[in-house]
Parts: structure tokens; sequence; C-alpha cells
């Protein structure tokens, strides 16, 4: 079974939740916020062989062949092509690399050379395989990097998506092709507001989804109205605790240092699982 962990926001406590949901299953855990990846900051663990580097696919322009015409500029719906008389001009940053462009020119001026984007790292932490993606500085493309780190999925047992925040390209590229959603939300104004953009996402990729509200208490009841509403189930409340806190600063797990939260994290996962059986 594939699961993501998703929310609306960042700050919800998604990374805390795909990471404890990890320890007690023993399921494999791919970090896909490659832009800022943390579940090693909690899952401690050593690495396994060397980084393996991702490159994407951009457009090269062989002068000498190119004679302006202007057809790769106007099938490029990404502007990553700019025409300039007889000269193309090559965005790499805006590439997302479909290669429609080559297809297109009729004088087959343009080949593909890679461009590095970013590695995968493989981490095993006790009996959780962790595997993260880490964007380049200044690489402005997530998605490609995130379907590297999908392609690790393993091909047996179940594994926990830990997805970007929000709900823009990277978070889709991560929900793609996934068994369920757990939506990790708050009970605030502005949890609420993320929340049913998610959940507007979610339904669009007709992925069956759950919520789950952390810091339950410190704000209103608004968040349960919505999902009663919606027909949302709630899978788990994690209480706003003092100690949670003080656990999540020090980088640690919450089932390993809170024993009486380890049956609320494991009662999760059940209930995961259940709605896929």
């Amino acid at each position: 079974m594939i699961v993501a962990v998703a929310s609306g926001k960042g700050g919800t406590g998604k990374t805390t939740v795909a990471a404890n949901l990890a320890r007690v299953s023993g399921a494999a855990l791919l970090d896909c916020d490659v832009e800022e990846p943390n579940a090693h900051l909690f899952l401690k663990g050593e690495r396994r062989g060397e980084p393996e580097t991702v490159s994407l696919l951009v457009p090269e322009v062989d002068e000498a062949l190119c004679d302006g015409c202007g057809e790769c500029g106007r099938f490029c719906e990404f502007q990553a092509l700019a025409v300039l008389g007889k000269r193309v001009l090559v965005f790499a940053e805006l590439c997302h690399g479909c290669g429609g462009c080559l297809r297109v020119c009729p004088r087959g001026a343009l080949r593909e050379v890679p461009k590095r984007i970013g590695v995968v790292e493989t981490l095993k932490a006790d009996a959780v395989t962790l595997i993260q993606g880490r964007l380049d500085v200044g690489v402005a493309m997530a998605p490609p990097l995130i379907r590297a780190v999908k392609a690790k999925l393993p091909q047996e047992g179940d594994a926990i998506l830990d997805a970007p925040p929000g709900t823009s390209c990277p978070v889709v590229a991560t929900l793609r092709e996934t068994d369920y959603v757990v939506l990790v939300t708050e009970p605030t104004p502005f949890g609420l507001n993320d929340l049913k953009l998610a959940v507007a996402v979610v339904r669009e990729l007709k992925v069956p989804f759950g919520v789950v509200v952390n810091r339950a208490g410190s704000g209103d009841g608004r968040t349960w109205e919505f999902c009663r509403e919606e027909w949302i189930p709630v899978l788990a409340e994690i209480p706003d605790d003092r100690k949670i806190a003080e656990v999540y600063s020090r980088g640690e797990m919450i089932v390993d240092r809170l024993p009486a939260y380890r049956n609320l994290i494991n009662t999760l996962w059940l209930k995961i699982k259940g709605s896929h059986d």
C-alpha cells in the first residue's frame, strides 16, 4: 500500500505524522519534499551507497542547422525557447523535459543534453528505509526529482510518501498513483482554509483520503464541522501537548519518547490499512 501524507500548508505536523507512521509500521518512507527534506532529522540513519544524481534532458541548439523558423518556440507552452531574429535562446530553468521541441523542429537542429537537478539518497534507520530527494540550489523544477524518488518505491511492502506542503505541482506529482492520502491539518482558520484547498486537489485526483487533526484543542470546532458536512473521516486527533513539542524540538520520535502516544499512531495506521482492504 502506498500512503501519501500531505497538508495544505506547512507547519501542520505532516512530517511528524509520516515519520512516526513509518516507525510503527516498518514501511519505507520516501521524503518527496525535495526542496527542504527533513525526515532524516527524525529518522537518523546511515547512508546506503552514494547519492544518485538526477538530471533532466533539456534542448541544445545546433546553430549550424537552425534557420530560426520559430517552430520550437511556438510549440513550447512554458516559454523555455525564444526565437530572436534567427537565433534560438534556451531557458533551461523553464524546461519541463517533454522533448516536444525536438519533434517539431523541421531541420533536426535540436538535441537533448542532461542538466543536473538534484540527488536521491537512501538511508537505513533501524527497520525503516528512508529515501529522500534533495533539489539543487537554484533549480525550480521539483516534479522530475519527485518522480525519481518515487521510482525507488519498494516492489513489496508498504510505503509512506511525505509530500511537500501546499497544493501546487510538486504535491500533485507526489499524490498521483497512491492508494490513500492522509491530510494533516490544525483546527485554526488558516488550517481550515488550506485543508479545503487540499481536499479539492485530492478529490480531483480521485484518491481516497482522511484527515488527521494535529494540535487538537488549540483552536475551534470548524474543522470537525467541515469534515462532517463533507463526509470526510477524521482518522486521528493529536492533542496540543507541550511534551510533543519538546520531543519534536529535539528531533526525536513521539512513539519512542512518549509511549502513551504509540497506541494512537498504531491505531491510525490500522485505520489507513483498513481503508484499503
